[in-house]
């Protein structure tokens, strides 16, 4: 156990390794209750929104779930997040634990001007998340909603195991699952009836360490790491989340449009050795030369591969001419890889 942003967090609950390779091969349970949850509401919420964060809140519509970058003005990414719509004017945020107060303070700086209210429900709201090939027959054996028709990044609101849920066909793990969202009073009973449920399947609980090694090896950013106040989501390859021609534009626009024509912007990578050595966060990075170039985020053992993978930043010209690190007194050339590094099986 150890302190995560206020909460008392598991690492691992038998082992890292196992828990990992349960998620891949049938399903993990996640308690992720110590993520923030937001409602924002109210004439103006989508017109607050859509300036607010990097994505098109306009594409959304009832039952449909967006994630996106949420930036400053010079492009540095205050947070990534969830946007589920639930009805017109009538949204709710999902955000990271760690940056819960900062997102409130800076929301409610932006909604100036805006028919808009912003409500954190935060202690109200507990998180479980079943992820895994088998993740819809665990869940479908304790909730009448029909899980089959309810598409990636949709949601609806069912009960499960008798909890009133908001089930949300998402996750971080790259594998098919759903995002529990329920009061917190009910969390025990929940879980409880998940893990029974579960057990025929091979359901495991799977903890922070589980949980980074799987969204590292789908290729998905941790706030802090391949994102921060630092780094934008055109370093971080999410160019796919910012959309330029929304009419009205959104903070940080212009900052990510002149970085998105520099040809020498820093980039994040993602690579692996062929060598179990982990490669640690902030290892410098070096080019053929020798000369120091970037510096690694993350990095772990991916126990589908069984070698080390990570991520790094570098500037886009060096990625042409050969990147290695030291481990040690040992180099070590940094495969680039273009993720996941897996194969992947979520739900379309």
């Amino acid at each position: 156990m150890v302190d995560f942003a206020g909460w008392e967090m598991p690492v691992q609950y038998r082992s890292i390794i196992e828990e990992h390779k349960a998620v891949r091969s049938a399903a993990g349970l996640f308690d992720v209750s110590h993520m923030g949850e937001v409602d924002v509401e109210g004439a103006g919420a989508q017109a607050f929104l859509n300036q607010l964060v990097t994505n098109d809140v306009f594409s959304l519509y009832p039952g449909r779930v967006l994630y996106s970058p949420m930036c400053r003005p010079d492009g540095g990414v205050v947070d990534d997040l969830l946007v589920y719509m639930r009805e017109p004017n009538r949204y709710f945020l999902c955000i990271n634990a760690s940056n819960i107060d900062k997102d409130l303070a800076w929301m409610r700086e932006q909604a100036a001007g805006f028919d808009v209210t912003i409500n954190d429900r935060s202690n109200d709201y507990a998180l479980l998340a079943v992820q895994g090939p088998r993740a819809e027959t665990i869940v479908q054996s304790l909730t009448g909603a029909k899980l089959p028709i309810l598409r990636y990044y949709h949601f609806q609101e069912g009960t499960v195991a008798g909890v009133q849920c908001m089930i949300s066909r998402t996750g971080y793990t790259g594998e098919d699952g759903f995002e529990l969202y329920h009061a917190s009073a009910d969390a025990p009973a929940l879980s409880e009836a998940l893990l029974r449920a579960g057990e025929p399947f091979g359901l495991e609980l799977a903890g922070l360490g589980a949980r980074d090694s799987l969204r590292l090896e789908a290729g998905y950013p941790l706030y802090g790491h391949e994102l921060n106040d630092d780094l934008s989501p055109i370093a971080a390859g999410l160019g796919w989340t910012v959309k330029f021609k929304k009419p009205d534009g959104f903070n940080g626009s212009e900052s990510l449009a002149a970085e998105k024509q520099n040809p020498d912007r820093r980039r994040v990578v993602y690579f692996r050795t062929g060598d179990r050595r982990i490669v640690r966060p902030d290892t410098v990075v070096q080019d053929a030369s020798g000369a120091d170039v970037g510096t690694v985020l993350s990095g772990t053992l991916s126990p589908i591969l069984g070698e080390a993978i990570g991520s790094a930043v570098v500037p886009s010209t060096a990625v042409q001419n050969g990147l290695h690190v030291d481990i040690r007194g040992k180099s070590f050339t940094l495969h680039l890889v273009k993720p996941p590094f897996v194969e992947l099986k979520k739900s379309s």
